[in-house]
């Protein structure tokens, strides 16, 4: 045989070698609505992400999308993502639902995880934390070291995610502090640094002392440190570089367990289309350290909610608890049942404004 066919045999076998080994990978794809460096929503999930490859090594290629808009944007890149032989693809915002489930339909054979939605199908689950657990431990703080009683909050989109986490923050804040009030300003964004940070000179104009976020950027953060004399919370990441003030302590989404967990279903073939809804009992929903700028007996009274909550002993939303519009929603003892927390599109009394339609 000439030297020139054997090479040609030689690279014709290495190639094949190549694509075997290439076509062993799962090819697990993200999704992402903010830029990883965000400091926030978007960084959590990306070193969810990397966790996923410090498991799984050369045995899984993981590719990223980040800065894709919710709505038409997002379905082509999902759909691109399976074209390129996604075997798994993790989209990571509410608003990428519905494009979620029209791909999911046109690739069968392809696995969806969709964050903080609620529509699933045979090879789509769904996926989301009780981040309204940790807004409890935040207003149980936020109630006691006010000294205005006004709390700002940040929310982002009207949805039952973001109503929950008022609801929860101000009932527990009410509980440590009957005179508290709470002022709400809509950004209609997850990621602005600029918008986040007008919201917060706004709240704090307004008089508050107190800023919690349903945003995802330190933008918040830094605006509160500018004013002085305002703590914060960091918001789906640690933010710890504003502490110990303005950020006195944060909720921190930890998504490693579950990316690592559903791409060794898929691996094993055991992957089944469910719904997670996971808190801080099984470590979804992480609370940053508390800082030194909170007196001992508040953190102490911080710490024992977190751990009521995390071992089941307490739910933040047990009654009696009263609709804003004064209607009875949960008696004495009484405790929310999901389906009505997951379609939460109501205020609990005592807030102030309305719900944006």
């Amino acid at each position: 045989m000439k030297l020139t066919s054997l090479l040609a045999t030689a690279a014709l076998g290495l190639g094949l070698a190549t694509a075997a080994v290439a076509q062993d990978k799962t090819k697990v794809g993200f999704v992402y609505v903010g830029p990883v460096g965000d400091g926030g929503w978007t960084y959590e999930h990306d070193q969810g992400r990397k966790a996923v490859v410090a498991e799984f090594g050369d045995k899984v290629e993981t590719v990223y999308v980040e800065n894709v808009a919710e709505g038409p944007d997002s379905e082509r890149v999902m759909t691109q993502m399976a074209l390129d032989g996604a075997d798994l693809i993790f989209t990571t915002s509410f608003g990428y639902m519905d494009p979620t489930i029209n791909v999911a339909k046109k690739f069968p054979n392809v696995k969806f995880e969709h964050a903080t939605g609620y529509k699933r199908s045979d090879n789509v689950s769904t996926y989301s934390a009780r981040f309204y657990e940790g807004r409890a431990v935040q207003g149980t703080i936020a109630g006691h070291m006010t000294k205005s009683n006004i709390v700002g909050y940040i929310g982002s989109f009207p949805i039952p995610e973001v109503v929950r986490g008022i609801n929860s923050a101000f009932i527990h804040a009410r509980k440590v502090n009957p005179d508290v009030q709470f002022k709400i300003v809509w950004a209609f964004t997850w990621f602005d640094p600029a918008k986040e940070a007008d919201a917060a000179k706004v709240l704090i104009e307004q008089g508050a002392d107190v800023i919690l976020q349903h945003t995802d950027s330190t933008a918040p953060q830094a605006a509160a440190q500018t004013a002085g004399n305002v703590i914060t919370f960091g918001q789906a990441s640690d933010m710890s570089e504003y502490g110990p003030m303005p950020r006195v302590s944060s909720i921190i989404d930890d998504w490693a367990p579950y990316y690592i967990e559903r791409t060794q279903a898929v691996m094993d073939g055991t992957w089944e289309s469910k719904d997670t809804w996971d808190g801080i009992g099984a470590g979804m929903v992480g609370i940053g350290e508390i800082s030194d700028a909170v007196p001992a007996d508040v953190k102490e009274a911080a710490l024992a909610i977190k751990a009521s909550l995390a071992d089941g002993s307490y739910h933040a939303f047990t009654g009696p608890i009263k609709k804003q519009d004064g209607s009875d929603w949960l008696a004495e003892g009484e405790t929310a049942d999901d389906g009505t927390l997951a379609g939460m599109n109501f205020y609990v009394e005592g807030l102030e404004g309305d719900i944006p339609q």
